[in-house]
């Protein structure tokens, strides 16, 4: 399999990228297509693609807050089962970070991530078991993540202004000793990831309101 970085909508391989989303994603979770135009020329926007024979199987997307010393993983797609997708996304994912972190002369504490709840909500994920949101949930427990302690909510990526439930906030911490991240930390980091959707619903304004009155979030097993 090969890394592929995409950098442009015209890229060939880009379609193929957006196709996978929708089969895996419920819509509102899915930026429309030619919204994707300027914020993947973002450098600090990192959208990998896993091929195979010429084929997108998988994708992910990620990046790196010097300022935070955090990554973000946006999503990670396992379009095919049997081929190691998972464990390849990983791995060079890991290994671009520590670049990208060295780069910008900065250690990371860890990486969020939004992780569905499927004991909340059932998705279906298009159908591609590797996707299942149970599998997936107890994978990247297994990696280390742990949900942070507060209701988390996210405005729709499809600018309706809805507000998306059902996941969790979630953090792999570079030290496995870490029991909480200071609450200012994700106020700042959440408002600055979500400043490129101007629609926020109540329910987000709610719980930003409600990190402000805290001084540590804790982090529980998923």
């Amino acid at each position: 399999m090969d890394y592929y970085r995409i950098t442009s909508i015209q890229d060939s391989y880009f379609p193929k990228m957006h196709r996978l989303m929708q089969e895996v994603f419920p819509p509102e979770e899915v930026l429309e297509f030619s919204l994707w135009e300027e914020p993947i020329q973002d450098p600090g926007i990192h959208v990998y693609v896993a091929i195979a024979n010429g084929e997108v199987v998988g994708a992910t997307e990620y990046r790196y807050y010097p300022h935070f010393r955090t990554a973000m993983t946006d999503f990670t797609i396992i379009g095919k089962p049997g081929l190691g997708i998972g464990r390849f996304l990983l791995k060079k994912r890991e290994k671009d970070i520590e670049r990208i972190a060295s780069e910008s002369r900065t250690v990371p504490i860890g990486m969020f991530a939004e992780i569905y709840d499927p004991y909340r909500i059932e998705y279906s994920f298009g159908g591609v078991t590797p996707m299942n949101s149970y599998v997936r949930r107890e994978v990247l427990s297994h990696i280390g993540y742990r949900k942070l302690d507060f209701s988390y909510v996210h405005p729709s990526w499809d600018h309706q202004g809805d507000a998306v439930s059902g996941l969790d906030l979630s953090f792999l911490p570079a030290e496995e000793e870490l029991g909480s991240l200071p609450a200012e930390l994700v106020y700042n980091f959440l408002t600055e990831y979500y400043s490129a959707l101007p629609n926020k619903p109540q329910a987000w304004n709610d719980m930003m309101d409600g990190l402000k009155t805290k001084n540590e979030i804790a982090l529980l097993p998923l």
